[in-house]
């Protein structure tokens, strides 16, 4: 190791994630680099996407889990390992612990959703639930690590678990060596370690850009300096961590140029983007990189960026809602609230318009009692179908034309 480097720097070098690199070929996908022509129309940047979806449990976290379990000796691997993680990391550990014959605990919250508590044992994690929040869960791992003798494997704040998630940047600066910017997101910090030591060690000039959720700026506010209150129910809950790592922190201090944050629409906006143009499932916190993009064009135009997928595991019902709300942003869907007077007919007018602009009724909702209206009035939401929201707007200039009242349900 070179003496001339801070005792800081040391903790993670580019050396380091080669190592790692090395150690993990062939045990993960090296998954694919490339470019995506339709988004960098729409951005107005050169973006190449890094499909880590891909992997065997459809996140990158399988690498630096994998270079911590080869790194261990053979007593450690006997007694087996532990962790605190109701996401990407608790699958990753235990699918390749299960695989090199490594026992594998995993602790998580009693809230977490019974599905990832499923895909975990399904590779081979035994599951101890325990403790209403991640904190709770992570006091029990440790506090089972001392007493059963198990090896604590961290889901970010480690260097030899970052040397594993850098080796993202090296493969996507082997298949693009013309980018000029990577936008990482930021939970704990292991991923943006690793590939900025990467990237920063290949071209000093790469621009290294984090993200975090509006909701969930942990890292923002100790690298910024800032306040911002942290926590709510995201859709990236891969990120959604409110107390980042201590070694991660330095890392990033010196090395990335940024940490951008984005918003809830912003995320669902991108996940929908991702797989209706490049027909591939993301979870929120994999979309945050192209959700930057999108909310920061300005910044981004005309430079080849790099952005990690970082996950694809997200609930089909989310994903379901997540889609058909970007319908309704895009005015393809909407609810129409009008007020019509409680006679015959009054309904089958209004019918008569949806008919005349070809706006497909999905559903019809009737309010006749619990309304402010007079005893005679009635409130009917209608859910229709539109080519775009110009056809839309038609319709309802149409119907305010013949005095009804007319007026769209929003999304937040």
């Amino acid at each position: 190791m070179d003496e001339s480097l801070t005792a800081e720097q040391q903790l993670l070098t580019i050396d380091d994630v080669r190592a790692a690199a090395r150690r993990i070929e062939g045990a993960v996908v090296r998954t694919p680099t490339a470019h995506s022509k339709t988004l960098s129309r729409i951005t107005g940047a050169d973006i190449w996407l890094k499909f880590e979806n891909h992997q065997f449990t459809a996140a990158y976290k399988e690498r630096g889990a994998l270079n911590a379990l080869l790194l261990m000796d053979e007593t450690q691997r006997k007694r087996g390992v532990i962790a605190a993680s109701a996401g990407n990391h608790s699958q990753g550990l235990s699918y390749h612990g299960t695989r090199l014959g490594v026992p594998v605990t995993i602790v998580m919250p009693k809230t977490t959703p019974m599905v990832k508590v499923m895909q975990t044992e399904q590779v081979g994690g035994k599951v101890v639930l325990e403790g209403e929040t991640y904190d709770e869960a992570y006091a029990t791992a440790r506090s089972m690590e001392k007493q059963l003798g198990l090896t604590f494997v961290h889901p970010f704040d480690d260097p030899v678990v970052a040397a594993g998630q850098g080796t993202v940047a090296l493969e996507m600066l082997e298949d693009a060596p013309e980018l000029e910017t990577l936008v990482v997101p930021i939970g704990g910090g292991g991923l943006i370690s690793g590939m900025a030591t990467v990237a920063k060690a290949l071209n000093p000039k790469i621009e290294v850009i984090g993200v975090q959720a509006q909701l969930y700026p942990s890292m923002y506010d100790r690298i910024k300096g800032a306040h911002l209150p942290c926590g709510g129910d995201t859709l990236a809950e891969g990120i959604a961590v409110k107390q980042p790592g201590e070694f991660t922190s330095r890392i990033i201090e010196r090395l990335v140029d940024d940490i951008l944050l984005v918003s809830e629409a912003d995320l669902e906006t991108a996940v929908a983007l991702l797989l209706q143009i490049e027909k591939t499932v993301v979870e929120g916190a994999g979309a945050a990189g192209l959700a930057a993009v999108m909310a920061h064009k300005e910044r981004f135009a005309g430079k080849k960026v790099g952005l990690v997928l970082c996950g694809g595991n997200i609930d089909t019902r989310l994903l379901a809602n997540v889609l058909l709300r970007d319908l309704a942003r895009e005015g393809r869907l909407a609810r129409l609230r009008i007020t019509l007077q409680d006679r015959p007919g009054a309904l089958y007018k209004v019918m008569h318009e949806f008919d005349a602009h070809s706006v497909n009724i999905l559903e019809i909702y009737h309010q006749r009692i619990f309304t402010d209206l007079p005893a005679k009035g009635l409130v009917t939401d209608i859910e229709c179908e539109a080519r775009d929201r110009q056809q839309l707007e038609k319709l309802i200039a149409a119907l305010r034309a013949k005095g009804y009242s007319v007026s769209q349900v929003e999304l937040n």
